[in-house]
């Protein structure tokens, strides 16, 4: 064998051996969490967050309820921020209802959700 056929040889290994190192691919908790948000009667939505990362993160929810929403006088808005940890493959609904407007139209939107790993 030639020393310049080694030396091919040598290199064509150090890059098969650092190809893997520098493709490695952090899974983000956007691949392993779902979001979910359903119709529950005339007035509800349930809002589901899932988990199935191999570790346990912390999530929040957020969302307005505006009631009389086409009304300059009776417009109202309450926001709602709901914040709760998930161990893996474990899942949290919450319920954003419009029960709080009474007889009022109301809208429920602004719908936001997001994780992030646990810091524990």
């Amino acid at each position: 064998m030639s020393a310049r056929y080694v030396r091919g040889a040598i290199c064509a290994l150090a890059v098969t051996l650092a190809v893997p190192a520098f493709a490695k691919h952090d899974k983000s908790l956007d691949d392993c969490t779902s979001f979910t948000q359903t119709e529950k009667g005339d007035d509800t939505l349930e809002l589901t967050v899932q988990n199935s990362c191999k570790i346990p993160i912390d999530c929040s929810v957020t969302w307005r309820v505006v009631c009389a929403p086409q009304s300059a006088k009776r417009k109202s808005v309450h926001a709602q921020t709901k914040k709760f940890a998930l161990t893996e493959g474990a899942g949290q609904t919450e319920q954003a209802s419009a029960g709080v407007c009474g007889d009022d139209d109301w809208a429920i939107d602004s719908i936001k959700w997001g994780c992030e790993p646990n810091k524990d």
